[in-house]
């Protein structure tokens, strides 16, 4: 029976704060727009009249949010399911309200009941499930938005984890011959350019690029190149690592890329054109 108590006091607890701001907000609408004639109240009791519908607002919002919930089903201390659906729980705290607020007025306050008050009554009434629905509706986009973020940050790890383990990986171009080979870690290959029967390969060593000519195809070059994503035929004598490209201009009849480090420009042709742009 006391963990019954105590998780009832937790779920007050967790809601505390917002019933009280909604019923606050009630509150001060009624007491400064005056929206019921409170002129046979002295100021002190027409205070005390409000504050009984503010009350009533928490009382039925802790009812139903909180009570009945709690009474029927049986949650985990810090989280539960509502025992409604969303609108039928709103519906549930307008009626509710306007039913209660509608004795209040007319038994307590003494105020004669007609098409006006009523209609009063029932705007005042929406407050509370209007309120409750907006916070239910912007905690949901902000835990949408946090598992999103969540989701992003997990893909991005492991899409960093795979580019580091990536480009920490060697790959041994060679000659057709076989007998001269060039071994480059693939983060410091930044093109390879064909050059006649030879294939010009342009490298990071240190701060500077170098180059050096190996007696092969590109199109030889490029099988080996293949498993390793980033780099990209842009023309057909150039093989260009993107994480290398400055940038891709044209002028009215041609595209070319400059390379960071690289004095020329690296030619598009129009075939490679869009997969260029669509790996920038």
């Amino acid at each position: 029976m006391n963990n019954k108590i105590n998780q009832f006091v937790v779920l007050l607890k967790a809601a505390l704060g917002l019933f009280l701001s909604i019923s606050f907000g009630m509150f001060l609408f009624v007491l400064f727009f005056e929206p019921f004639p409170l002129e046979r109240f002295e100021l002190n009791s027409s205070v005390v009249f409000v504050a009984g519908i503010a009350a009533i607002a928490f009382t039925i919002m802790s009812l139903v949010r909180i009570t009945l919930p709690w009474m029927i089903q049986k949650y985990d201390q810090h989280q539960f399911d509502p025992l409604l659906p969303p609108y039928a729980n709103s519906f549930l705290i307008f009626i509710l309200t306007l039913l209660s607020l509608a004795f209040y007025i007319q038994y307590v306050g003494d105020i004669a009941l007609n098409i006006l008050i009523l209609f009063k009554t029932a705007i005042i009434s929406l407050f509370p499930p209007i309120s409750l629905w907006l916070h239910d509706l912007i905690k949901g986009l902000k835990q949408e938005r946090k598992a999103l973020q969540e989701e992003i940050e997990l893909y991005q790890g492991k899409v960093k984890k795979y580019e580091d383990n990536h480009h920490s990986k060697e790959v041994e171009f060679s000659t057709d011959s076989q007998y001269e080979t060039l071994k480059l870690l693939i983060s410091d290959v930044a093109f390879a350019k064909s050059a006649d029967n030879y294939v010009e390969l342009v490298y990071k060593e240190g701060e500077e690029l170098k180059s050096k000519l190996l007696r092969n195809t590109l199109k030889n070059i490029e099988q080996q190149l293949k498993p390793h994503p980033g780099f990209i035929r842009c023309h057909r004598s150039y093989i260009v690592n993107i994480q290398y490209v400055q940038k891709l201009s044209k002028d009215q009849n041609s595209h070319w890329l400059r390379i960071l480090g690289y004095k020329d420009n690296i030619p598009v042709s129009r075939q490679y054109l869009l997969n260029i742009r669509e790996a920038l």
